[in-house]
Formats: C-alpha cells, structure tokens, sequence
C-alpha cells in the first residue's frame, strides 16, 4: 500500500471522534487541563484520541506532544534508545555508558517531562500502551509526575487500567473508550470515502466494519485496500476483497525466520503484523495454531507448540508486552530446531 494511510489523511480531530462520551471528557480537558488515564480495548481508537486532544489544546502540537509507546521503549536497547531523535539531546555519551537501562528509562521520563513548552503553558507527555509498564518504572513516574505536574499534562492510555498502581490512578481522570459501534464505523467511513471520491454504497461500508470486528483502524486500513484493489467500497468487492485477506503467508514466513534462528527476521514480521496491521498478540497466536494444525507440524512437535501456545495465553491474558511474549514462542521454535 505505497498511497499515504487513510488512517493518516483523515486523522480525526476531537469533533470526529465516534464515541460522544469521548468527544465530551477530553474537550474539557482542553479547557481544564488535567492528567488522564484512556482505557479501552485494541483498535478503539485510544492513540489517535491523544493526538485530536494535543491538537486541539497545543498550538504547537509536534513540539508539544511527546509520545513515548511503552510496548516498544522498553524493549529498545541503550544504543536505539540514545539514537532515538526524541531523546537523543537528554544523553550524552558518558550517561549513555555509564548509566544501566532501567537507569536511562528513567532519566528519559524525567527530561520528557522536565523542559519548558514550546507554545503555551504546559506540554503532553502521552504513554501509550502502559499495561507494560514495569511496578518499579511505575513509581519512577508517579514521582515524575508529582514534580513535574505545573507544566506537563501525563497521558496514560492502556488496554487494562488494573495494571496500573494505585498512587498513578488516582493522579488521573479515567476515561473509558469502547469500541465504536458498526453505526459509529459506517459513520467514519462514509465520510472518508465521500472525501476521496470512491464508489461506494451502504450494505459495502457495513460489511466492512463487520470485519474489523469495533477496530477502527482495521476498517479504515479494509476500506482502503478495498478501494485501491476493486476502485470502489460496495458488498461485492469488499467481500471480493476483504473476504480473502488473511496472513498465512506472512505467518509461515514468520515462523520459517524462527526456525531457521533468523530470530531478527521473525521479529521484524512480528512488528509488521502487531504495529502496521494492528493485529493483537492474542490474534497473531490465534493464526499461529491455525498455520501450525493446518498440516506445518504433527507429533511431538504440534503438542509442544500447543502446550508453548497455552503458556503464551496465559501471559497475554495477564496484559503484559505482547511482542515480548510472542518473541518468546518464537525464540522458543528456534531453539527447538536448531
């Protein structure tokens, strides 16, 4: 898909956003800045909420906005870590050296939150994601944010609110986000579609947010390759279209990387499939059973997939990193056949 993202071009500001409630909680954080806690499930739109409220409150918001995706932070090495543009100005090559990961983590949360804003009296400091968040990372950022409080706006989104400790929570306002409805989908859709001038009619753009299954981006992502394959968003071609997308092919490359110890090649598919296609680690195992009992494995080698596979369940289950957990099935088939 070499055309800009739908999901890009049609970056909802706050007035677009589906959910009412929403729309309602976060333009009063505009007008009383206050810290939040965005909680919802994948694909509800929890990201792109953040980034309509920074535009909205900042009149600088590329400045103003610091965004930090936990799931991906914390599993950066010091070196990505200190090369990151974002962070870069805060290390130097003596703390890069002589500081620990945990130690450099912190420092980066503190200098995000500590320099002055661009524009306007406060900036926002967004943590996307942060069920991943370590108990001890934790209490270094609730101690951030008490210092920091006057001129940083903390930003929290994650899929399980339980995970976050009890002096975080209550230094923030709640906000929950549910999926949109097929109505609220449609809704989204038909103005894109209108605005690029693509073919379409009612019964298309509900089949298409029947697939996504309430993730947004999955239905804008579906809407566009409908129209960029078939020229148009009606039943026949996003059936046509969407009823054969799948990502076996992309699964088995995955796992054929992690077999041969090509551990960097199945862990950037990985990427591809839980950042670019916006799949859940819960989805990505569901796929991973199905490519393994549709005939890849048999014997032993099925059952100690299967019995790795309900581990990695369980683990998801307790909303912890889901690259890092589907990285260690992966690592684990490597050793397996090496």
């Amino acid at each position: 898909m070499d055309a800009p993202l739908w999901t890009e071009r049609y970056a909802p500001d706050l007035a677009d956003l589906p959910q009412a409630e929403v729309r309602d909680y976060l333009q009063k954080a505009v007008e009383e800045p206050i810290n939040l806690v965005i909680h919802g499930p994948a694909g509800a739109g929890k990201t792109a909420a953040v980034r309509a409220l920074a535009r909205e409150a900042h009149a600088d918001p590329d400045n103003d906005l610091v965004e930090i995706n936990v799931a991906d932070f914390f599993g950066m090495t010091k070196k990505e870590i200190a090369n990151d543009p974002r962070f870069a100005s805060f290390i130097d090559s003596k703390r890069r050296r002589n500081s620990s990961k945990a130690d450099l983590i912190n420092h980066v949360l503190k200098e995000s939150a500590s320099y002055s804003p661009v524009s306007g009296t406060y900036k926002t400091v967004v943590l996307d994601n942060a069920e991943a968040i370590r108990e001890d990372f934790q209490q270094a950022l609730r101690r951030v944010m008490e210092r920091h409080h006057e001129a940083t706006q903390f930003v929290i989104t994650t899929r399980q609110p339980t995970k976050l400790i009890p002096p975080i929570k209550s230094r923030c306002f709640p906000v929950a986000m549910r999926a949109p409805s097929v109505e609220e989908i449609v809704s989204v859709l038909e103005g894109i579609v209108e605005a690029e001038g693509v073919e379409y009619d009612e019964n298309g753009l509900e089949y298409v947010a029947g697939y996504a299954s309430g993730d947004l981006r999955k239905a804008i992502l579906g809407a566009q390759t409908t129209a960029q394959q078939e020229g148009e968003v009606t039943m026949n071609a996003a059936y046509e279209v969407l009823g054969d997308v799948g990502v076996a092919a992309e699964i088995e490359s995955m796992l054929d990387a992690a077999e041969a110890g090509e551990f960097s090649d199945a862990r950037k598919t990985l990427d591809d499939l839980l950042i670019d296609e916006g799949f859940s680690g819960e989805e990505v195992l569901r796929e991973i059973l199905d490519v393994a009992h549709s005939g890849r494995y048999s014997g032993d080698e099925l059952a100690e997939l299967t019995r790795l596979a309900g581990e990695i369940d369980a683990d998801l289950a307790e909303g912890a990193n889901d690259r890092v957990h589907i990285g260690h099935l992966l690592a684990e088939l490597g050793a397996t056949h090496a």
